[in-house]
């Protein structure tokens, strides 16, 4: 039987490595993101609000889904903008006409925007609730829509791709000298959270659920923001390592002894053997 999944943020990135990872392990993929077709302008990445930055990215949907065809899956482009509960819900409409459900939720999409490198006084309050909207109420409104079926065939799996901002609840860094603003570490945090619910109300019906915290990734973003940021762009783990990680906790039973936990995606890539670099 097919197995099929949806993944967020999937026009580049680990989005992307995560979804064709996910194709050559046999699963159909739903991809989404607010970038569709290839030559789509890139949206504006601003991640202060002392510099606007629109800087093209590569990277699309349109993309994505052929080298998930190519690995002999089947795609579906579906737009989604995290920040918007209609398109939210528009898109995992699509993608429940086509497929009725999936077996697999990947939460990767997140929200760029000033305020995630910006100091408290700096942010607009505004931004706080676009991060929250998108790392935490999108994700809730994704599993209100897609859990009834998993719950009906008795199995079902959520990643959440975390962060240790989210968790470091004092962090030595200011925002712009190697540490986060406080919309990205409240945006990571509220999101981070869900993992524990779901498992809490429903493992005992067949949900699995993970938070991968990916650590420092050479994504098309990074590289060329990560040196303005007080960060070495050298460093970064590609992100076919997270891709692998995440596969492993979605296809072999033996990832729910470390489900209640909070997962190194590379530590257990290089741990497991499932990527080196």
């Amino acid at each position: 039987m097919t197995r099929r999944a949806l993944v967020t943020g999937a026009s580049r990135g680990i989005g992307k490595a995560i979804a064709l990872a996910l194709a050559e392990a046999g699963h159909d993929v739903a991809i989404g993101a607010r970038t569709l077709n290839s030559g789509d302008p890139t949206q504006d990445h601003s991640m202060s609000i002392h510099k606007k930055d629109e800087r093209p990215l590569p990277g699309s949907l349109e993309e994505t889904a052929q080298l998930i065809r190519e690995r002999g899956q089947e795609a579906l482009p579906v737009r989604m903008d995290l920040t918007d509960q209609k398109s939210v819900e528009s898109a995992v409409g699509e993608v429940l006409d086509r497929w009725g459900g999936v077996d697999v939720v990947v939460n990767n999409g997140r929200h760029i925007g000033p305020g995630l490198m910006d100091t408290i006084l700096d942010t607009p309050l505004e931004q706080y609730r676009l991060f929250v909207e998108a790392h935490a109420i999108a994700p809730l409104r994704i599993a209100q829509l897609l859990l009834p079926a998993m719950l009906d065939r008795g199995s079902g799996t959520f990643v959440t791709i975390s962060s240790g901002a989210g968790t470091d609840f004092y962090p030595a860094g200011k925002p712009g000298a190697g540490g986060a603003g406080l919309g990205y570490r409240l945006g990571k945090a509220s999101g981070h959270t869900v993992v524990g619910s779901l498992l809490a109300e429903y493992s005992d019906q067949g949900i699995r659920a993970f938070n991968v915290d990916p650590g420092l990734v050479a994504t098309e973003r990074n590289s060329i923001e990560l040196a303005e940021l007080g960060f070495d762009p050298n460093i970064g783990a590609p992100p076919a390592a997270i891709g692998a990680a995440v596969t492993w906790l979605v296809t072999d039973p033996d990832a729910e002894q470390i489900m209640r936990g909070d997962i190194s995606g590379q530590a257990l890539a290089r741990e497991r053997g499932l990527y080196s670099w």
